[in-house]
């Protein structure tokens, strides 16, 4: 019933944690899914040895590639009806399967999501595609990140993640929404996420380690977002800008109040962005305060 998918890359320390997490689940019909992603230390190792205690296990060992084309490898081998992923330094909670698969069947949705540990809420909302991209945008419920969320695989048939890059979540998260017919929430805690300084989004609780590369990547997809959402929901395009230039003065007040140097030249790009679409920015409906005063004071 649902395909499990993990890519791991030198976690030998954390990867067990997590392969126990998904074998210790009270919904016991589904496939697991571990993409070696060429580790240099014993993570496939350690992968091949629960495979061989259990047969819902299939590992897949390739040379080393970046975060997408491992996940894509996943999804290639993947047999379910429905598709999660976990990251190999997570770990989700014994009902984590089941509580997902329920929110689609009780509420005929394409797309379950449930709470992690920073984001755990008991409320509980079914939205239309646009609703729950707009709900993804505020970043208050759930995240860009594919953990959390269970989806049907006809979803991603036409979807893959990009090859280039780092974050690859950005870049496809808000397609898979797109094509829901109804996406179920529920927030309450089935999935953590362990932050640590090797983890590839630790930039986002510390923006100290927030580099060039990483904004520029972050630029380029909110860029093509914008433009692919405004061509797949016109209606919306204002909301899709907002976002965007929500994101620029974020990273704007950022880069100042904590000193990072190493970003001028996206700073100078995201102000003259910013400056030349001050009163548009001004007077979208969803602008907060401190965004108003922002955008006074920086550009």
């Amino acid at each position: 019933m649902i395909s499990v998918i993990m890519l791991t890359y030198n976690r030998e320390a954390l990867v067990a944690r997590a392969i126990e997490s998904i074998l210790a689940q009270t919904y016991r019909d589904f496939e697991y899914i571990i993409v070696d992603n060429g580790s240099a230390d014993r993570s496939g190792r350690i992968a091949d040895a629960y495979a061989a205690q259990d047969s819902r296990i299939k590992v897949i060992h390739r040379e080393r590639g970046n975060i997408g084309s491992g996940r894509n490898t996943g999804l290639d081998a993947a047999q379910g009806d429905y598709i999660t992923f976990i990251d190999d330094d997570d770990w989700a909670e014994p009902d984590f399967l089941e509580f997902l698969i329920g929110l689609i069947q009780e509420n005929s949705a394409d797309v379950a999501i449930c709470g992690a540990a920073d984001k755990v809420f008991d409320e509980k909302k079914i939205m239309s595609p646009e609703e729950a991209l707009i709900e993804l945008m505020w970043r208050k419920k759930y995240n860009m990140a594919f953990p959390t969320k269970l989806f049907r695989k006809e979803l991603a048939e036409h979807l893959r993640f990009p090859e280039d890059g780092i974050y690859d979540d950005i870049a496809l998260m808000y397609k898979l929404l797109a094509g829901a017919k109804r996406v179920a929430y529920h927030g309450l805690l089935k999935y953590t996420f362990y932050r640590h300084p090797g983890n590839h989004s630790a930039w986002t609780t510390d923006h100290s380690l927030l580099t060039p590369e990483t904004l520029d990547e972050y630029l380029s997809a909110y860029r093509t977002r914008t433009e692919w959402l405004s061509g797949r929901f016109p209606n919306r395009a204002e909301t899709w800008r907002y976002f965007e230039w929500s994101f620029m003065i974020s990273m704007v007040e950022k880069i100042n109040r904590l000193g990072i140097t190493g970003c001028r030249k996206q700073l100078e790009a995201m102000k003259r962005e910013l400056a030349d679409h001050k009163a548009e920015f001004l007077a979208c409906p969803e602008i907060l305060e401190f965004e108003k005063a922002w955008i006074v004071k920086y550009c």
